[in-house]
């Protein structure tokens, strides 16, 4: 076990040595109301490492945790964890600022996602716009805003899923977060 865990640093230390692997992520709160229904606490934690294989593009994978819906459901909001893998394009490159998008699908569980208390599995596959502020070489700040591809639910025990294609730029899918490149 040691031989790996030493071979794993050594690993991660040679790639932070090329200056081209980045660690962060992004947090995300939002409160939502609908109708005379109970205002909705959701949030988000998705810690994230990447790598710049060139200039213009990177890969990377968020790997996080939050409490939120699967669907739009009336007052409910349930725990859950995922995954999204993403390449991601730089189209504008400043000294301060770039504009990027992410192009990658995910995949989220959630937790006894409705009322009877079945689980449901989410996946998507689509494109999420972004911004990186570049405080100095080391530090940027980093926020996405929406998400535009396909979307879809199934709960357990269920024959069929709910699925959707569209753009969603509500509250809920704005992110913040902070970035270290090596």
């Amino acid at each position: 076990m040691k031989k790996i865990l030493m071979s794993l640093a050594v690993a991660f230390v040679s790639l932070a040595a090329n200056a081209q692997v980045y660690v962060g992520g992004n947090v995300g709160i939002a409160s939502s109301k609908e109708g005379n229904a109970d205002a909705v606490t959701t949030y988000k934690v998705l810690p994230e490492i990447g790598y710049n294989i060139n200039e213009n593009w990177a890969i990377g994978t968020t790997v996080g945790f939050g409490k939120g819906n699967p669907v739009s459901i009336e007052g409910e909001s349930r725990n859950y964890v995922t995954v999204e893998p993403y390449a991601r394009y730089t189209f504008v490159r400043t000294k301060y600022v770039n504009a990027f998008v992410d192009g990658g699908f995910g995949y989220a569980h959630y937790n006894h996602a409705h009322v009877g208390g079945a689980s449901a599995d989410a996946w998507s596959v689509g494109l999420k716009p972004g911004i990186s502020v570049n405080l100095n070489k080391k530090v940027s700040f980093v926020a996405h805003v929406g998400f535009a591809g396909w979307k879809s639910v199934k709960y357990d025990g269920a024959s069929k899923d709910s699925h959707a294609w569209g753009v969603d730029l509500d509250g809920n899918n704005v992110t913040f977060g902070v970035y270290y490149n090596f």
